[in-house]
């Protein structure tokens, strides 16, 4: 069997279209640059910004934002040029079974299930945090045990509210895209607010004092830390998943990645700044180091505002997350590289409804056991190996397909391309050995079930055979 078969960009155009099958076209370029700063304004400022700047970067936080967005820009205009041109879900994951062919296209499906069921998980965790800290100011404590990802020496065995939520968000995405994008953008503005809330208060207190030394853990502290925020910038990944669902996709797909990330990165460097301006970097170690910093200086009425912020902030991202898992499913299950379940179209709402549910309950699980770091860690390698394959992507169909319709072109081809793949392969090379150990280790899983499972099953492996049982009825 060939282990490279490519399907053409006719072929997934028609599949997305067919009837019955297909998912309701409902997001304009406002709903998608809500959808991409709701994925990426959340777990990142509220959460990983304290134990990038404690362990790894230190003031110099900035820098490792700055380097991880300019990895990010590289790569999201090779984004928008793919989804402008093959606006179908799967994302990345699409784009290779056009480019590169089946197996290689599989290796990213099943890494990108990493990234997307990973990062949802340990974004619940970060939301538990600030919900648990929530209630405490109302002097509601849960009990112990229930309280973080399993650790019996100190006494968690579960994380109940990080599981809640995400069988909330499940719900939610059940009632189809359009009430979803809806109850994203009224959450991304009320976190905007308080993060401009954040740094209109903190401002006033920082000490610059607090900013030396600088680079406490030199550069490489910075590398690590960019490597370690980059989880930060997933989001725009998520909104080429929506491909599908979007209205005139040419145009809306390349203003709701580019805009949502050019607002993005701005408002974490400011928020890096302004934190480790406030409370020195070694005590930002902490779940919720937004409104720890507020109430270090003693404005506990704003700590309150932004544990709130925070949890509608990083509740947006949880359903981006989610949402992006579950048409990645959808898109591989559709080729036959997973069982149809996953690709079943409820009616009425026209949205894949089991494959939503079972993501949903895998994911619960997953965020109740794991701890925080690890889960960031595994995201972040996954997201970098995507944005290396999408980036060489781009380059390979300017060249084997060179008159293709491109609605979005990449400027300064191959120099954007190759910057983004150098930048991308560099913070990936900073991530710890364990982090490598276990993406390999997730990728040879993913290669055993596509090897027993997948390229039997594939919906071009069904095509190679009708054909050849044709050839063989013609030849006698």
């Amino acid at each position: 069997m060939n282990l490279f078969r490519k399907k053409s960009i006719q072929m997934l155009l028609h599949e997305a279209g067919r009837k019955g099958a297909s998912l309701k076209k409902d997001l304009g370029a406002f709903d998608l640059t809500m959808l991409g700063i709701g994925a990426i304004i959340g777990t990142g400022i509220f959460v990983l910004t304290g134990v990038a700047a404690a362990e790894h970067a230190g003031p110099a936080l900035v820098l490792s934002f700055i380097l991880s967005g300019l990895a990010c820009v590289f790569a999201a205009l090779c984004y928008a040029e793919f989804a402008s041109t093959v606006p179908v879900s799967g994302s990345a994951y699409t784009y290779s079974y056009a480019t590169f062919g089946e197996l290689i296209a599989w290796i990213l499906g099943w890494d990108l299930i990493l990234e997307y069921g990973v990062a949802s998980s340990a974004v619940a965790v970060g939301w538990s945090g600030y919900f648990q800290g929530l209630l405490s100011g109302f002097g509601i404590e849960l009990p112990k045990a229930l309280t973080n990802a399993y650790d019996p020496a100190k006494g968690t065995f579960i994380d109940l509210p990080a599981i809640c939520i995400i069988l909330f968000i499940t719900f939610l995405l059940n009632l189809g895209v359009k009430k979803s994008a809806r109850f994203n953008a009224i959450m991304v503005v009320i976190k905007v607010v308080v993060v401009l809330l954040f740094l209109a208060v903190g401002v006033w207190y920082v000490k610059p004092e607090n900013w030396s030394p600088f680079m406490p853990f030199g550069f490489s502290g910075v590398a690590t830390g960019a490597a370690t925020v980059f989880f930060a910038y997933i989001g725009f990944d998520a909104v080429s998943t929506a491909a599908e669902e979007v209205r005139n996709p040419q145009r809306n797909m390349p203003i709701g990645i580019i805009a949502s990330l050019f607002i993005c990165t701005l408002l974490y460097i400011a928020v890096s700044l302004v934190l480790t301006g406030i409370v020195p970097y070694d005590q930002l170690n902490v779940k919720n180091p937004v409104a720890f910093a507020l109430s270090y200086i003693n404005q506990d009425w704003v700590a309150g505002f932004i544990s709130l912020g925070a949890i509608a902030g990083i509740t947006t991202v949880l359903l981006v997350m989610l949402y992006g898992q579950t048409r990645l499913f959808y898109a591989i299950s559709r080729d036959g590289l997973l069982p149809k379940v996953f690709s079943r179209v409820n009616p009425v709402r026209q949205v894949p409804y089991v494959n939503t549910w079972l993501t949903g309950i895998i994911v619960s699980v997953f965020a109740g056991v794991i701890p925080l770091n690890k889960l960031a860690e595994l995201t972040n390698i996954g997201t970098l190996f995507a944005f290396i394959t999408v980036s060489m992507g781009v380059l390979v169909l300017r060249k084997t397909q060179p008159h293709l319709k491109r609605a979005f072109r990449v400027p300064f081809v191959p120099v954007i391309p190759l910057l983004a793949v150098a930048f991308c392969g560099y913070l990936v090379l900073q991530l710890p050995p364990m982090t490598w150990i276990g993406f390999v280790s997730w990728l040879a899983i993913g290669l055993v079930i596509y090897f027993l499972y997948g390229r039997k099953h594939s919906t071009l492996n069904n095509v190679e055979k009708a054909t050849e049982e044709k050839i063989r009825i013609i030849n006698g």
